[in-house]
């Protein structure tokens, strides 16, 4: 008996037959998709514009860092250096002793960052959840806080850590930042809180979870993006804090790395290649920290954006 084989050649044209106008749909519809109208080159040609001038300041501040003074008065600061000179940012580091500042601006933040994130934490489900009277003007009285400037808050604060034997002391600085913080911490927390699905504290009221179990075992975990953020924001925001560690924060041993930048800046020794030497080692740890939790903050600010 003879066996007859199927036709595949048949069916194979038959596949592509059917799957070539399907290739085609899909070219046209991706090269729609990419197809650029004027707008969008104006606006990638507005963001590069503002990528320049943002990127410019660091450019001039890597180039100057090692450059030497004599290079820097003869070709200026747009010039390359010619040879690489370490001598101002050594000048600036044994000068001001910079890991000691490093590590006060470091301590400082993250205890700030801590601290402002846990009683935000508190105050948000407070006023989010528990939904308090007077719920408003008590958000309102918080983002008061963050409204009045720093100038404002120097003499009565002064005058009140100097009563408490606190003045020139790195607690001030961190119990000061830490309301200012949570503050706003507040304010943002207690607006998403508000608009927390009550299904979910209802089913873990049934469940018998205490408030307190609630709070950390249901709403902090789906808020930790958020939470992140706003880590990291304090986090930064502390470190470039300048005013009030220049007030509070007086003596050598305690100031932290904007301020002995700033210090520095009316030495007579000094020159421009050592202060930009010093502004990049400024620089370099919030980079750092930057990259380190890019990830966490693009995911954070996803999560928010999308409910």
């Amino acid at each position: 008996m003879a066996i007859i084989a199927p036709d595949t050649t048949s069916a194979s044209k038959n596949q592509n037959a059917f799957e070539q106008p399907r290739k085609d749909s899909t070219f046209k519809l991706r090269k729609r998709k990419t197809k650029r109208t004027l707008g969008d080159w104006v606006l990638l040609g507005a963001a590069v514009i503002v990528g320049v001038l943002i990127a410019a300041p660091f450019y001039l501040i890597l180039i100057n860092s090692f450059k030497s003074p004599g290079d820097y008065s003869n070709g200026g600061p747009l010039q390359l250096p010619t040879s690489l000179y370490f001598d101002g940012i050594g000048a600036f580091w044994e000068r001001v002793d910079f890991p000691l500042k490093l590590w006060n601006s470091f301590f400082i933040s993250a205890t700030v960052s801590i601290f402002a994130v846990i009683i935000s934490v508190f105050n948000a489900y407070a006023i989010g959840v528990g939904r308090v009277r007077g719920r408003t003007w008590i958000v309102v009285l918080f983002l008061l806080a963050n409204v009045l400037p720093q100038e404002a808050l120097l003499y009565p604060l002064y005058f009140m850590f100097k009563g408490v034997g606190l003045y020139d002391n790195v607690w001030s600085v961190i119990i000061i930042f830490t309301v200012i913080q949570s503050a706003f911490g507040t304010y943002l927390l207690s607006s998403v809180y508000g608009t927390f699905p009550k299904e979910i504290l209802e089913a873990s009221a049934l469940d018998g979870a205490s408030r307190w179990q609630i709070l950390w075992r249901v709403v902090v975990p789906i808020s930790r993006p958020t939470l992140s953020v706003l880590l990291i924001f304090f986090f930064i925001w502390t470190w470039n804090e300048f005013l009030i560690p220049l007030t509070f924060l007086v003596s050598n041993d305690n100031q932290t790395v904007p301020v002995a930048i700033a210090t520095l800046q009316g030495d007579r020794l000094m020159d421009v290649t050592t202060t930009s030497a010093s502004a990049l080692l400024g620089l370099i740890p919030t980079l750092i920290f930057f990259l380190i939790f890019q990830r966490t903050l693009t995911r954070g600010i996803t999560a928010g954006a999308v409910k």
